[in-house]
């Protein structure tokens, strides 16, 4: 029997090509485009977005192929808002994953570019879906979900909001919210996405979204604990980039014993969750603690 590590690897590698494999052709005139938009998706990282979708989607007993271009398509947004959050007029970061990021490598045009061509390209990607089984109908609530999480209501709302804020005083609600939107947003439409595509039902694909927002927040407070306690050349970032930006975390607001306290609470509620929904599945609840408790 296959080991936790083994299987995340198995699975790890199986993400990397769904993803790969929907990326356009480095050709024609937009070809420095196109360079660009996959350079920001090959640039690294864990596929941990992706990963979490076809997880899911096994899990509700989904079979065969038909969830990879939306695992591909949502890699493309997370990777769209990557770009766009280290320009100089958001985070102004020159490293991410221990490469330079897309604008210091193509120029901050480029970058703007890249970033508005991944979302595009995303809903591209994924309505492939259909040439691989997946009904008609639940690719239309799949997409429907993928923009609503990505779109005001989800990532880019949140984004909105922490950018307004940056060097403000924030609330905790205010926090909340961001955190909830700019990061769990995406998890939320992975584990929702997978559930919707292997056929679950209107409960199962809401309480995936409550668990995914549990995740999601946890994440992003172990994020901005690693920010303060890690190193460079561990995260494959700049450390201590939210104290710079000025950024409201929860760690700057109420410490880091709190943070942690708040990481155990939030995880914990999702694990207690998963395992009711998906008893049998230990992978996935594996899958939850190994993100929440992650050093880089």
């Amino acid at each position: 029997m296959k080991t936790f590590e083994e299987r995340l690897q198995e699975k790890t590698r199986a993400a990397e090509a769904a993803v790969r494999n929907y990326l356009p052709e480095e050709s024609g005139f937009q070809k420095n485009l196109i360079e660009a938009s996959n350079y920001s998706v090959l640039a690294g990282g864990k596929r941990l977005r992706p990963l979490i979708m076809q997880a899911v989607y096994e899990a509700f007993g989904g079979i065969g192929a038909g969830v990879e271009p939306f695992m591909a398509g949502l890699e493309m947004i997370h990777s769209s808002s990557l770009v766009h959050d280290d320009l100089p007029c958001m985070d102004n970061d020159e490293y991410r994953r221990g490469k330079l990021t897309t604008w210091k490598k193509y120029g901050y045009d480029m970058a703007v570019l890249a970033g508005d061509d991944l979302l595009v390209e995303a809903f591209a990607a994924a309505s492939h879906a259909m040439e691989l089984g997946i009904r008609p109908e639940l690719v239309v609530k799949g997409m429907r979900v993928l923009a609503q999480k990505a779109g005001i209501f989800g990532m880019i709302g949140g984004q909105s909001v922490d950018v307004e804020l940056t060097g403000k005083e924030v609330l905790p609600d205010q926090l909340d919210f961001i955190n909830r939107l700019k990061t769990g947003a995406l998890l939320e439409a992975a584990m929702m996405i997978g559930c919707i595509l292997a056929g679950g039902s209107e409960e199962e694909v809401k309480e995936m979204e409550i668990i995914a927002s549990r995740i999601g927040v946890a994440f992003q407070i172990r994020d901005d604990i690693l920010d303060v306690t890690s190193t460079t050349e561990i995260l494959g970032k700049p450390v201590n980039s939210d104290e710079k930006n000025q950024k409201n975390t929860y760690v700057f607001l109420h410490g880091i014993q709190e943070a942690e306290q708040k990481v155990e609470e939030y995880s914990g509620e999702a694990r207690e969750r998963l395992a009711k929904v998906l008893p049998n599945d230990t992978f996935l609840i594996q899958l939850v603690e190994w993100l929440i408790h992650r050093e880089k």
